[in-house]
């Protein structure tokens, strides 16, 4: 993310962030502050363009997102360039896990949507199936305010957004203002689709303006980011009794059974610890490893760190730590390891030879549960590993924990992998893969205790998006089907023969 640097405004003149790059440290832009004024006009605008917008089909609302997806192919190097920008993070990075999922996020909910959010005739069980009609449709929320962070800062808006539009709702978008420029591009792409105005707006702001949206007057928040802060929207949002999603931060645990691959286990731990710098929330955390492979298995993790390669240009690896405050917490997680008894086999510092805020892909051991690094999250190229006895000591360590975002088990045995999977207390396992569910737009996304709340993709996603509205209609065109007022003995008679009839002998159950 870029670093920021607030200015002191005139008298009556909005407040104004400079950005600089933690990579290279050089300018990275500036932007002004939206003002709760600003977030009041953005909210009417977008009540007044949501109705039409919802009464578009979804063929129509879909030619949209296929315009949206042309204008990112066309310009996948400027988003591209704004990411690396203010983020610091590798290239590869930047191409695999904004633009191409950002496609692939546009395509499938243009795709998908119809399906999904079809009304969809249920048929009602027992006596009133011959009576009555039941059909579920989904009507929008209305106006769904969006707040995203800064590590996956084009993907995290633009996904939530094609939900969110496609459901049929108005969007206000408020990026992290440590990547802003990465959340406008969504707002640009779908104005080069031709997206009616107010339909989705984009408000450049801080912690400020995020509190403002989420008091606005939207029907449903949904929120990325820390646990702190989304405690404050859970609550905010209750108290006007409206949903909210969060997706929250974790301490995603990694299993190594004793069968496991370990080149597949080892680069999976690599990925999953250092992809974006070790700055996903779902990333892995901590690695718990069976004894018979633990020596063998760090063995080759120090190995292969060694030759990770860290930098800001050219091709790299491992990009930059977030913020000066962030590079402090990742500093102070192991140094607490440290001086408790762990010991750190590769990195364990900032890198000297680089300007930015880099620190060291670090690789610690004899870690316990005592440490900071093993309970809190860490946001930053850390991966510290820990021996177990055995399977059943790894998945009470994973599930010792106040977070539960994802998880992942290394085994050759699928059917041992499923079994320790349906064990873990977290919002999603994958099965000798690093925690890609995110990715995996089928599958519904989020966390379970201090990790979340709700969950996003999938149809549960989009659904979450809506009101599932019930319309039952009697069979019979009006006519009374019930005798209702006024009450007779004889009809109370006739339902308690019902309802022993139904109920009370084993076969009305069974045909019941």
């Amino acid at each position: 993310m870029a670093i920021i640097e607030p200015t002191q405004p005139p008298a009556g003149s909005r407040r104004l962030y400079r950005l600089r790059s933690p990579a290279t440290l050089e300018p990275a832009g500036e932007f002004e502050v939206a003002t709760a004024d600003d977030v009041q006009s953005a909210v009417e605008s977008a009540r007044k363009a949501q109705p039409g917008w919802a009464e578009l089909d979804f063929d129509e609302r879909a030619r949209y997102m296929h315009r949206a997806l042309r204008a990112l192919v066309e310009r996948q190097d400027e988003v591209v360039d704004v990411v690396l920008r203010e983020t610091g993070k590798a290239r590869s990075e930047a191409i695999a896990m904004e633009v191409l999922a950002g496609c692939d996020s546009l395509s499938f909910y243009a795709r998908r949507t119809a399906e999904i959010l079809r009304t969809r005739k249920r048929r009602m069980h027992g006596l009133q199936g011959l009576t009555r009609q039941l059909r579920i449709v989904y009507q929008p929320l209305g106006v769904v305010g969006i707040i995203t962070p800064w590590n996956q800062p084009f993907l995290l808006a633009l996904n939530a957004s094609v939900q969110a539009l496609m459901a049929g709702n108005a969007v206000l978008l408020k990026p992290s203002e440590l990547a802003p420029y990465s959340g406008k591009l969504v707002g640009d792409l779908f104005e080069a689709a031709g997206l009616p105005k107010g339909v989705l707006s984009v408000l450049l702001g801080d912690g400020e303006t995020g509190a403002a949206l989420a008091v606005a007057g939207v029907d449903k928040i949904s929120f990325t980011g820390s646990v702190s802060v989304g405690r404050k929207v859970a609550e905010t949002c209750a108290r006007q009794l409206i949903p909210c999603t969060l997706a929250l931060g974790g301490k995603d645990p990694m299993i190594v059974c004793a069968d496991a691959n370990l080149d597949r286990a080892v680069n999976g731990a690599l990925s999953g610890a250092f992809a974006n710098g070790g700055q996903l929330c779902w990333g892995t955390k901590r690695v718990y490893v069976v004894d018979e492979v633990y020596e063998e298995f760090t063995r080759r993790v120090v190995e292969k760190v060694a030759a990770l390669r860290q930098g800001a240009e050219g091709e790299f690896d491992i990009g930059a730590v977030c913020s000066q405050e962030q590079l402090e917490g990742v500093k102070s997680q192991v140094e607490d390891a440290t001086h408790k008894g762990a010991r750190v086999l590769a990195g364990g510092r900032r890198n000297p030879d680089l300007p930015g805020l880099f620190y060291e892909p670090t690789v610690m051991v004899d870690v316990s549960h005592e440490m900071e690094v093993m309970r809190e999250e860490t946001f930053g190229p850390v991966l510290p590993i820990m021996r177990v006895r055995d399977e059943e000591e790894a998945i009470r360590l994973a599930n010792d924990t106040r977070f539960g975002l994802q998880g992942s088990v290394w085994t050759r045995d699928k059917r041992k992998g499923f079994e320790i999977a349906e064990r873990l207390e977290t919002g999603g396992v994958c099965v000798n893969e690093v925690a890609i569910t995110y990715g995996a737009l089928d599958a519904p996304f989020g966390g379970r205790k201090e990790s979340g709340l709700g969950q996003v993709n999938s149809e549960i996603g989009l659904r979450g998006n809506c009101h599932a509205l019930p319309v039952i209609v009697s069979r019979f065109g009006g006519k009374r089907v019930d005798r209702g007022y006024p009450y007779r003995r004889k009809d109370e008679d006739s339902l308690q023969r019902y309802i022993r009839l139904v109920w009370g002998s084993w076969l009305g159950r069974w045909l019941g």
